[in-house]
């Protein structure tokens, strides 16, 4: 298919997906997109040449690519098997791209369920952030087969820089879940280190740049600093209740193996803390916030 004649549709169009969707129809592609709860960016899509459709069965039948990029496991389910979702719509030859986070076993039924009707199936996870959404610079892993990679690839395009094939069906999805896990960990551990450091009388500055200058560097560090030296988490745009449900699909696919992961579990944890005791909608540099109450000390 060509930028022609293909028509894309896209479901999720939130933090991430808002930027992916401006991207494809500032690009020329004709977009459809699935209606959200906030309005704001489905009516800036619109504005920009996107139309809305009713529902995932309305977009299945009428594009022949559909990107979803919504929270999680139930609400990719909901999507796909849903009254009104994708397998209701769906067409001889419509691809189905599930850009979201959830579960490789979850992605192995969604994908056997969209064969059946005639459908194709890749799973194409994301990493980087929303502002990277919006600058159209996101990277992608994909599973499946590199030749339906290939006839979807123009559209991706619009919104990312980095491809990289991980294997078969649901690998994607699988390596998504350990890169999760690498970075929240490393997010985990530096906000415990500069809430024990700022109980220990550190000069927060003089903790930066000594890290920063060494082996311990990241670009995580980095991201969850700004929150402690600036007061500022708009580099991390991404909920605890997010990193919440990313670290529950990694330790439950862990288990499920099983493989021992024990820093996990101790992540998970922390992070189950932050969302009891905290405002679970608050990005996740906040957590140092949260361990300095807990540890007695202002941050």
């Amino acid at each position: 298919m060509t930028e022609k004649n293909m028509k894309v549709g896209f479901i999720g169009v939130g933090l991430m997906g808002h930027g992916m969707a401006k991207n494809i129809v500032e690009k020329g592609w004709p977009l459809a997109i699935l209606g959200h709860r906030n309005r704001q960016p489905v009516e800036d899509l619109v504005g920009r040449g996107a139309t809305e459709a009713k529902n995932a069965a309305e977009l299945a039948r009428d594009c022949d690519l559909v990107f979803i990029c919504v929270t999680g496991t139930p609400q990719v389910e909901e999507n796909i098997y849903g009254e009104n979702g994708i397998l209701a719509g769906i067409t001889e030859g419509t691809i189905i791209a599930d850009c979201s986070t959830t579960m490789p076993d979850s992605t192995l039924k969604v994908a056997a369920a969209i064969k059946a009707k005639g459908g194709r199936f890749l799973d194409l996870p994301l990493s980087r952030t929303p502002v990277q959404a919006e600058e159209g610079t996101l990277a992608v892993m994909y599973g499946g087969d590199p030749a339906l990679f290939d006839e979807v690839k123009p559209v991706v395009e619009c919104f990312a820089d980095t491809f990289v094939h991980c294997g078969e069906t649901g690998s994607a999805h699988t390596v998504k879940l350990v890169n999760n896990f690498v970075a929240l960990g490393t997010a985990m551990v530096a906000n415990e280190a500069m809430a024990v450091a700022n109980k220990a009388g550190i000069d927060k500055q003089a903790l930066y740049d000594v890290i920063t200058a060494g082996g311990a560097d990241s670009v995580m560090f980095r991201r969850m600093a700004q929150n402690v030296l600036n007061d500022d988490d708009t580099v991390f745009q991404f909920t605890i209740k997010n990193m919440h449900k990313d670290m529950s699909y990694y330790t439950h696919m862990a288990e499920a193996l099983p493989a021992v992961a024990t820093i996990a579990s101790a992540v998970h944890q922390t992070i189950t803390l932050a969302r009891v005791a905290g405002d679970e909608n608050a990005f996740g540099p906040r957590i140092y916030d949260l361990l300095c109450k807990l540890n007695g000390v202002e941050r």
